[in-house]
Protein backbone atom coordinates (compact mmCIF):
# COMPACT_ATOMS: atom_id res chain seq x y z
CA UNK A 1 0.00 0.00 0.00
CA UNK A 2 1.33 3.46 -0.92
CA UNK A 3 2.19 5.85 1.87
CA UNK A 4 1.18 9.50 1.96
CA UNK A 5 2.83 12.38 3.83
CA UNK A 6 1.20 15.71 2.90
CA UNK A 7 0.65 18.75 5.06
CA UNK A 8 -1.42 21.83 4.15
CA UNK A 9 -1.50 24.64 6.69
CA UNK A 10 -2.96 28.15 6.63
CA UNK A 11 -1.80 30.49 9.36
CA UNK A 12 0.70 33.17 10.33
CA UNK A 13 4.44 33.35 10.91
CA UNK A 14 5.27 33.62 14.61
CA UNK A 15 8.83 34.87 14.10
CA UNK A 16 10.94 36.34 11.33
CA UNK A 17 12.55 33.77 9.02
CA UNK A 18 16.15 32.74 9.76
CA UNK A 19 18.58 31.67 7.04
CA UNK A 20 21.43 29.17 7.42
CA UNK A 21 23.68 27.38 4.97
CA UNK A 22 24.28 23.64 4.60
CA UNK A 23 27.82 22.26 4.16
CA UNK A 24 26.94 21.89 0.46
CA UNK A 25 26.43 25.68 0.25
CA UNK A 26 22.66 25.41 -0.24
CA UNK A 27 20.52 27.66 1.91
CA UNK A 28 17.79 26.62 4.33
CA UNK A 29 15.29 29.01 5.90
CA UNK A 30 13.26 28.23 9.00
CA UNK A 31 10.42 30.04 10.75
CA UNK A 32 7.73 29.49 13.35
CA UNK A 33 4.14 29.12 12.22
CA UNK A 34 0.80 29.20 14.05
CA UNK A 35 -2.51 27.74 12.89
CA UNK A 36 -5.65 28.75 14.79
CA UNK A 37 -8.74 26.61 15.14
CA UNK A 38 -12.02 28.05 16.37
CA UNK A 39 -14.64 25.67 17.69
CA UNK A 40 -17.78 25.64 19.77
CA UNK A 41 -17.91 23.96 23.17
CA UNK A 42 -21.49 24.01 24.39
CA UNK A 43 -22.64 27.62 24.16
CA UNK A 44 -19.12 29.02 24.19
CA UNK A 45 -16.67 29.64 21.32
CA UNK A 46 -13.09 28.58 22.01
CA UNK A 47 -9.86 28.93 20.13
CA UNK A 48 -6.93 26.55 19.95
CA UNK A 49 -3.54 27.35 18.42
CA UNK A 50 -1.10 24.82 16.99
CA UNK A 51 2.54 25.94 16.70
CA UNK A 52 4.89 24.26 14.23
CA UNK A 53 8.34 24.94 12.78
CA UNK A 54 8.66 25.16 8.99
CA UNK A 55 11.81 24.58 6.91
CA UNK A 56 12.24 25.85 3.33
CA UNK A 57 15.20 25.06 1.05
CA UNK A 58 16.98 26.91 -1.76
CA UNK A 59 15.50 29.71 -3.82
CA UNK A 60 12.09 29.29 -2.25
CA UNK A 61 13.71 30.03 1.13
CA UNK A 62 15.32 33.14 -0.37
CA UNK A 63 11.86 34.26 -1.52
CA UNK A 64 10.48 33.72 2.00
CA UNK A 65 13.33 35.84 3.44
CA UNK A 66 12.57 38.69 1.01
CA UNK A 67 8.78 38.66 1.10
CA UNK A 68 7.72 37.73 4.63
CA UNK A 69 8.18 38.63 8.28
CA UNK A 70 6.60 37.85 11.65
CA UNK A 71 2.81 37.96 11.28
CA UNK A 72 2.74 37.23 7.53
CA UNK A 73 -0.26 35.11 6.52
CA UNK A 74 0.79 32.05 4.52
CA UNK A 75 -0.38 28.74 3.15
CA UNK A 76 2.32 26.11 3.55
CA UNK A 77 2.25 22.89 1.51
CA UNK A 78 4.78 20.23 2.36
CA UNK A 79 5.56 17.07 4.28
CA UNK A 80 5.93 16.22 7.94
CA UNK A 81 9.48 15.38 9.00
CA UNK A 82 11.00 14.04 12.23
CA UNK A 83 14.59 14.67 13.21
CA UNK A 84 16.71 14.09 16.28
CA UNK A 85 20.11 15.37 17.35
CA UNK A 86 22.47 15.58 20.27
CA UNK A 87 22.43 18.95 22.06
CA UNK A 88 25.58 20.70 23.27
CA UNK A 89 24.90 19.44 26.80
CA UNK A 90 24.91 15.84 25.50
CA UNK A 91 21.16 15.28 25.81
CA UNK A 92 19.10 13.83 22.93
CA UNK A 93 16.60 16.20 21.34
CA UNK A 94 13.96 15.58 18.69
CA UNK A 95 11.10 17.35 16.98
CA UNK A 96 8.60 17.24 14.16
CA UNK A 97 8.65 20.00 11.56
CA UNK A 98 7.11 20.74 8.18
CA UNK A 99 9.45 20.70 5.18
CA UNK A 100 7.78 23.07 2.71
CA UNK A 101 7.40 22.18 -0.96
CA UNK A 102 5.40 25.31 -1.75
CA UNK A 103 4.66 28.58 0.07
CA UNK A 104 1.71 30.81 -0.82
CA UNK A 105 1.85 34.36 0.52
CA UNK A 106 -1.61 35.67 1.45
CA UNK A 107 -2.33 39.38 1.59
CA UNK A 108 -4.88 41.93 0.56
CA UNK A 109 -4.43 43.93 -2.61
CA UNK A 110 -4.31 47.03 -0.41
CA UNK A 111 -1.32 45.61 1.46
CA UNK A 112 0.44 44.67 -1.77
CA UNK A 113 -0.12 48.03 -3.50
CA UNK A 114 -0.38 50.34 -0.48
CA UNK A 115 -3.86 51.48 -1.56
CA UNK A 116 -7.46 50.83 -0.54
CA UNK A 117 -9.70 47.88 -1.26
CA UNK A 118 -10.06 44.57 0.46
CA UNK A 119 -10.04 41.89 -2.22
CA UNK A 120 -8.01 38.80 -1.40
CA UNK A 121 -4.99 38.08 -3.54
CA UNK A 122 -2.29 35.44 -3.33
CA UNK A 123 1.28 35.30 -4.48
CA UNK A 124 3.15 32.03 -4.44
CA UNK A 125 6.46 30.53 -5.31
CA UNK A 126 6.96 26.90 -6.18
CA UNK A 127 10.57 26.00 -6.95
CA UNK A 128 11.53 24.10 -10.08
CA UNK A 129 12.49 20.44 -9.53
CA UNK A 130 16.04 20.07 -8.28
CA UNK A 131 18.54 17.77 -9.95
CA UNK A 132 19.87 16.58 -6.60
CA UNK A 133 17.23 16.86 -3.86
CA UNK A 134 18.50 17.47 -0.35
CA UNK A 135 17.91 14.94 2.37
CA UNK A 136 17.52 15.38 6.11
CA UNK A 137 21.15 14.24 6.43
CA UNK A 138 22.24 17.51 4.77
CA UNK A 139 20.86 19.57 7.68
CA UNK A 140 23.55 20.36 10.24
CA UNK A 141 21.20 21.56 12.99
Amino acid sequence: MAQMNSVYLRGNMTRDPEKRFLPSGNSVVSFGFAVNRRYRSGEEWKEDTCFVDVVVYGRQGDWVMEQTSKGSPLVVEGRLSFRSWEAQDGSRRSKHEVVANSIHFLSTRAEMSGGGGGSRSTESYTPPPQDSPMTDDDIPF
